[in-house]
Formats: structure tokens, C-alpha cells, sequence
């Protein structure tokens, strides 16, 4: 392959192979002088480069010998100590070790077809890298990448894996932003994991974090330059970023820069924005605005997915400028999860405390995406979210099950293992055939025996383990002085290991594995219906209707009853009315005993309605020979 190199600088930091040598550049305002300092190669030293000052506190310069693969440092005012590089692309020897010289270029990509990811008919499977296999390596990830393909997921939303201190953790911690973790595998096995994942049809989007830095990265940007931390604004992490203050500049290009990397050198497919509450910014353009469009520069002409996280449900995210919003295209929606949560395991302490877990609690959630819009929310004692009424619901991402909400209690114990099976497959229905976009946790789809607990045995292991304690003390019954002292330790290793994945599950869990497969299958199916005249209703507090539009004999009525068997010798609702000329005919049942289900008899019958408890139906029309009356 012919390695095409560039005359000038692709991204405005970092070393970067180039027709004339390595450039290489940094930011550091306050400093005299850069040097960077190459490591010994089997026992040869070679000349330090000096880098030459530029305008506005940056340091830059081209050594014509330097090449792909060799490691460095930077030496600040000439001082002993040496630093890895604020941009470095890798960290061979993690965060504290010397930086590594990469050449993208040189990667063969097959993916110049891509079309990218489009908003519509998507379904997001979160991973974590060093837990999805047992190997926990890209190379081991990729040997999977074609079941989850013929599964039916079509984008892959990998949790942070930029590098961070230690052996194992969730890498919400960065140390180097630009630097996938060495633990996972070089770059290369990267770039290979997704050109295989385009080869099979699957986006790859990245959750970035850019509202802080774990204190390794802290300090280490520091030594370059407090100006990268606001001296206003803090986050509950760790110092918040610079986007507003004095010198704010280079800190948002930096941040710009990390973004447009990962998907011009990476090929990814978008971002997920992880806690986009805790970017103060009050610029006149917004940094989450200017961080969607670069995504969607550096994609050129391929479609990229935005994704967010908003604790407190702002639906102006999903907005143009023009409405004060920031062009995002997706948001997480907390709402269904925890009135789901609610309603398979019956507990409503703190953060559920609002949710009843109620019918018409998930017919709103069909209907609306956002259950708080702007009305009181008790937990927080104010309002909670934004009015969404005209935000189509595939804009809202659903899930009943993430990596925060698993790991939020003392087992990190899954669903399956806090519920019955009959509500568990009737909710997992009603996840994947709503229309708002929905999202599976790794291992959610073969109900995997493996808890997903929160480790990290990066710096101040103790502190850690305690703040996480204290998090869970907002649960009363997590608070109770026997939980407490049983806590699970995030710096154990056992931890880390327990959370692993068994992927020989989906053949011992095959009925689980099914359902979710048939359900995906079946979701395809509904994507000719108009989501956004999708019509919800409910059967009292326990079940619900969701009728799919056109309302003639394509149509489809989906009915989840969460309580016990309903008898109804008639219903004044006209969503269960059939098509003129048509009765209803079951298309499929979660009671399905190839799901390990107890069958189910037909519900419209001469002496009325016969709904099943716990279970999700989904009828279709079925022409009579004979037309009624």
C-alpha cells in the first residue's frame, strides 16, 4: 500500500508523520522552551529536537529522521523530568511511559464505500472493550463483530478508551486523550475492528468525555499550562475544562482536535457526549454545538451520529443554532429506564423515587420520549427536562439496562436476575418495539450470568472506593451498614474479572437469546409505520396499547400487560377496533415457549378480551372471508 503523507499539519497538536519528517507541536504558554526528547533505540541516543515558538504560547518543529514508531518525550524549559506528550497518539507503556510516534496513513482501510450512520432504524449495543471477550483485546472484539451483525445491531457504542492509569477501569479517567489504552492493543487493532465492523454493515460511535480528566491527565496538563482548567466552573469529578475564560481558545481546539481524530484517523461513526450538563461554556457558540459540527466536518460525506447524556433532559441539545440548540441528533432518556426499573423489581428509592412504573408511564415514554418536561421532579425538589412534543421519538434513546445503572448497586447485578422472566421478556418487547431508538447492554441480549460491576485500579484506589460507596448511600437500603461493609472493591481485580462476558451463554441462554433476535427481526419490520403517529393507550394501571400507523390492514397493535391476566367482555378503546372487514390475528407473543414461555390462546374471542399476564402480544389483520356487519 502506497502511504500518502501531507505537507502540511492534519490536526493543530501531536507528532504527525509528514513528506518532510515528523512534526511535531504543542501548547504551552507559559513556558520558555519545548524539546522533545526521543528514547534510546537499542542502546543509540539520537539528537533531541528543540521546538520553535509560535504565536499564541504554541511550540512546533519537523525532524527529518524521526519515523513511525519511535518513542519520545518533552522536555520543558530544560528541566530533568520528562513528559509524554498532551497529544500523544499512543502510550505504549500507559500514561506515565514515553509517547509513540503512529502513522495512520499506513493502515490499508476497505471501508471508501461507508456511507456512515444514519439517524433512522438504528439499534446501539454498548460495549467495554476489556470485558466484552475474555481476552478483552480489539482483536478478540472483532471475532465477534459478525454475530452481533446478524444478531441485528447496527451501531456499536463503545465505552471511553482513552488511556487510563492502572490494569483495568472504565477509563472515565483519562490520562491521554488522544491515546487508546494500550491494554486493548496498538492502534492498528483498532483501525482493523472497525474496517471489519464496516465490512458487516455496523456503525462504531465512541463515548468521549470531555467534561474532565482523571488526575494523572489533570497533572499531566498542568505542566503545560493551567489555562487548560477553568478558574470558575468545577465539575463533581474533577476540574472542568477551559471553554470560556481567558485563553479558552486552544483548550476548545483541543478538544475539537480529539474529537475530528478519532474519526478522520479512526474511521468512527460519531460520539456519544457522556454528562453534558457539566460543560459550562457561556460563549457566544456553545462548545457541544461546535464539537457536532466538527464531528460532521471531519466525516466529510460520510454520516456521523451525535449522541448525549443530559442528567437533566435538555431537548435543546436536539435543536438547531437558530433555536438555541446544539444539532445533536440522539439523547439518552433516563425516564423509561427508571420507571422500567420500577416496574419489574418493585423498589423506587432515590433517583426512582418519581417513577411509578404505571402504563401510562410507558405509553407517554412511547409517545414522547421525555417523561419529565419541565413539571416538578420531587428528587431534585424543581423542575426536571424541557418540553419535546415535537421531537420525533426516534430521537430519544431508550435502554433497560446501561453500564451506570447495572453497576448503581451493590452486585452490579443485571435484570434478569432482579425480576421475573415472563416481565422481563414483556419489557424487553416493549424496548425493542417502541419507536424511539433503542439501546442493549453487553450481554443484555443472552441474559449473561455476569454482574457488571464498577472497577478501576487506577491512582488513589481508596478514595475511589469510598466515593463510590458514598455515591450508592443515596438508596437507602444501599446505605444499611451490612451492604456498606460488603461492597464490591473497584480496585480488586476479581471485580474486573467477574464482569467478563461468557459469550458460550448465547448457546446455553438460547431462549433469551432468541427473543431478542426475533424482536430486532420483527422492529425491522414496523420500520414502515409513521413513529411519529404512533397512537398509545392503556388498559388501567397494568397494560398498554401502542397502535401503528397507517391503521389499515397493515397496521400492528402491540399489547404489554405488566399485571396479572385481564378479562374483558368489551373495551371501550377504539385502539384494539380492527381494520373494517378484518379480525386480529396473533403475529407473535413473548409467552412463546421457544422462549420458555406457556403459550398464548387468542385474546379476541367471541366472549371478549383474554389478555395474559406479563407478557407482550403483537396482532396483526387478518382479512375475513366473510366480512361482518
Amino acid at each position: 500500500m502506497l502511504t500518502v503523507r501531507h505537507s502540511t499539519r492534519q490536526l493543530p497538536v501531536g507528532a504527525e508523520p509528514m513528506v518532510d519528517g515528523v512534526g511535531f507541536r504543542v501548547w504551552a504558554p507559559e513556558h520558555r522552551g519545548v524539546t522533545i526528547v526521543f528514547e534510546h533505540d537499542r542502546g543509540q541516543s539520537r539528537p533531541s529536537l528543540e521546538l520553535e515558538p509560535e504565536s499564541g504560547g504554541y511550540f512546533s518543529g519537523v525532524d527529518p529522521d524521526a519515523a513511525p514508531g519511535m518513542k519520545y518525550w518533552l522536555r520543558l524549559d530544560g528541566a530533568d523530568s520528562l513528559l509524554p506528550d498532551p497529544a500523544s497518539r499512543f502510550q505504549p507503556a500507559g500514561p506515565n511511559g514515553p509517547s509513540q510516534i503512529v502513522e495512520p496513513a499506513e493502515f490499508d482501510w476497505h471501508d471508501a464505500d461507508w456511507p456512515g450512520v444514519p439517524l433512522a432504524g438504528q439499534v446501539l449495543y454498548e460495549i467495554h472493550v476489556g470485558t466484552f471477550t475474555r481476552a478483552g483485546t480489539w482483536d478478540a472484539a472483532r471475532a465477534e463483530l459478525a454475530e452481533l451483525a446478524e444478531f441485528g445491531i447496527t451501531v456499536l457504542e463503545l465505552m471511553p478508551i482513552a488511556e487510563f492509569p492502572g490494569e483495568f477501569g472504565w477509563s472515565y479517567d483519562a490520562a491521554n486523550l488522544f491515546a487508546p489504552s494500550h491494554l486493548y492493543g496498538p492502534p492498528d487493532a483498532l483501525r482493523r475492528f472497525i474496517d471489519e465492523a464496516h465490512r458487516l454493515g455496523i456503525g462504531v460511535i465512541l463515548d468521549v468525555v470531555y467534561n474532565h480528566l482523571g488526575k494523572i491527565g489533570e497533572q499531566l496538563l498542568a505542566r503545560f499550562t493551567e489555562h487548560y482548567f477553568s478558574r470558575r466552573h468545577a465539575t463533581e469529578w474533577g476540574r472542568a475544562f477551559n471553554f470560556d475564560e481567558d485563553r479558552s481558545g486552544p483548550v476548545r481546539e483541543f478538544l475539537i482536535a480529539n474529537l475530528q481524530h478519532w474519526i478522520t484517523e479512526y474511521h468512527f461513526d460519531g460520539a456519544r457526549f457522556d454528562a453534558t450538563q457539566a460543560f459550562d461554556d457561556e460563549s457566544p457558540k456553545h462548545i457541544l454545538l461546535e464539537l457536532a459540527r466538527a464531528a460532521r466536518e471531519a466525516a466529510d460525506k460520510r454520516q456521523v451520529l451525535i449522541v448525549g447524556e443530559s442528567e437533566p433532559q435538555l431537548a435543546s441539545l436536539l435543536r438547531p443554532r437558530d433555536e438555541g440548540g446544539c444539532e445533536f441528533d440522539l439523547l439518552w432518556s433516563d425516564d423509561f429506564h427508571h420507571a422500567a426499573r420500577v416496574r419489574l423489581t418493585g423498589r423506587s428509592e432515590a433517583y426512582y423515587t418519581d417513577y411509578e412504573g404505571t402504563a401510562e408511564e410507558f405509553a407517554a415514554a412511547a409517545k414522547w420520549g421525555y417523561l419529565y418536561q419541565g413539571q416538578r421532579y420531587s428528587w431534585q425538589n424543581g423542575p426536571r427536562g424541557t418540553p419535546a412534543f415535537d421531537i420525533r421519538p426516534e430521537r430519544f434513546v431508550h435502554y433497560i439496562q446501561n453500564h451506570d445503572q447495572i453497576a448503581n448497586s451493590p452486585r452490579g447485578e443485571r435484570l434478569h436476575h432482579m425480576t421475573g422472566p415472563g416481565r422481563l421478556r414483556a419489557m424487553t418487547a416493549l424496548l425493542l418495539l417502541m419507536p424511539e431508538t433503542p439501546l442493549l447492554f453487553q450481554g443484555q441480549e443472552f441474559a449473561a450470568s455476569s454482574p457488571f460491576l464498577y472497577f478501576n485500579d487506577g491512582c488513589d484506589a481508596k478514595a475511589v472506593a469510598a466515593g463510590r460507596a458514598k455515591f450508592l448511600t443515596q438508596f437507602r437500603s444501599y446505605a444499611l451498614p451490612e451492604i456498606q461493609e460488603n461492597l464490591p472493591d473497584p480496585a480488586d481485580r476479581d471485580s474486573f474479572e467477574r464482569s467478563k462476558l461468557d459469550l458460550s451463554e448465547r448457546e446455553s441462554h438460547a431462549a433469551i437469546y432468541r427473543l431478542h433476535r426475533d424482536l430486532l427481526h420483527l422492529r425491522r419490520d414496523l420500520a414502515r409505520h409513521d413513529a411519529a403517529r404512533l397512537a398509545t393507550g392503556t388498559l388501567g394501571t397494568d397494560a398498554l396499547l401502542l397502535r401503528y400507523y397507517p391503521f389499515d390492514l397493515n397496521t400492528r397493535l402491540l399489547i404489554v400487560n405488566f399485571g396479572r391476566d385481564l378479562r374483558l367482555p368489551s373495551i371501550a378503546q377504539p385502539l384494539v377496533a380492527p381494520p373494517e372487514g378484518a379480525c386480529w390475528g396473533i403475529l407473535w407473543s413473548s409467552e412463546d415457549p421457544l422462549y420458555g414461555g406457556h403459550g398464548t390462546p387468542e385474546l379476541d374471542t367471541p366472549d371478549g378480551w383474554r389478555i395474559p399476564g406479563e407478557a407482550a402480544v403483537m396482532l396483526a389483520p387478518v382479512v375475513l372471508s366473510t366480512p361482518t356487519r
